[in-house]
């Protein structure tokens, strides 16, 4: 095992990698759907099943998200990052984000957000909770509705995600997953 005693001091920041990229999905008080590209993103309950997602109080998208109280988040593949990253640079207060990504809208079947075709994973969410922690806040949505595409469902009936190809966010970077490592309770073996 390596030694990594030898340690730098940072100030503080988020040195916490890597997180996944999502495309979340809100919709404004006149019903114009938006999408908005997120890292800052996780698990946060599995009973019942909850996420959180981390946006700036100035983005498009909190507004929809704080008023209407819904969202969703889609996974996207490595196939579509140029669309993932461009949903992230440009604001959808005057653009058609999905026309302007070349991506296809599905109506959820619990929340008034879309569903995005494209992406392999697809998760329907009501807030619970609203936490303004600074430059973020952070909005808890329980679970309510998932989609998978059969593409992506492996032998076992699970995610496959070497099929799914997911895509990690570092420091401004993206990355795609690498080898399997192990599975859950291997110390155990």
């Amino acid at each position: 095992m390596e030694n990594t005693s030898e340690k730098v001091e940072y100030s503080p920041r988020t040195a916490l990698y890597p997180t996944p990229v999502v495309l979340v999905t809100s919709v404004d008080a006149d019903g114009k759907p938006n999408i908005v590209t997120l890292a800052w993103v996780g698990i946060v309950s599995s009973d019942p099943p909850q996420i959180g997602v981390s946006v700036r109080p100035g983005r498009y998208s909190h507004a929809g998200i704080r008023e209407r109280g819904e969202f969703t988040v889609n996974v996207p593949s490595q196939t579509i990052l140029q669309a993932a990253d461009l949903c992230g640079q440009v604001s959808g207060r005057d653009t058609d984000k999905f026309e302007l990504a070349g991506l296809t809208s599905l109506a959820a079947s619990k929340v008034k957000p879309p569903l995005i075709a494209e992406c392999p994973v697809n998760l329907e969410c009501v807030v619970r909770h609203q936490l303004e922690l600074g430059a973020h806040d952070l909005f808890v949505g329980e679970v309510v509705a998932v989609h998978v595409s059969r593409s992506v469902i492996g032998e076992e009936g699970h995610i496959d995600y070497n099929r799914a190809q997911p895509i990690a966010y570092v420091q401004g970077q993206y990355w795609g997953l690498g080898v399997l490592l192990g599975r859950h309770g291997l110390s155990k073996a």
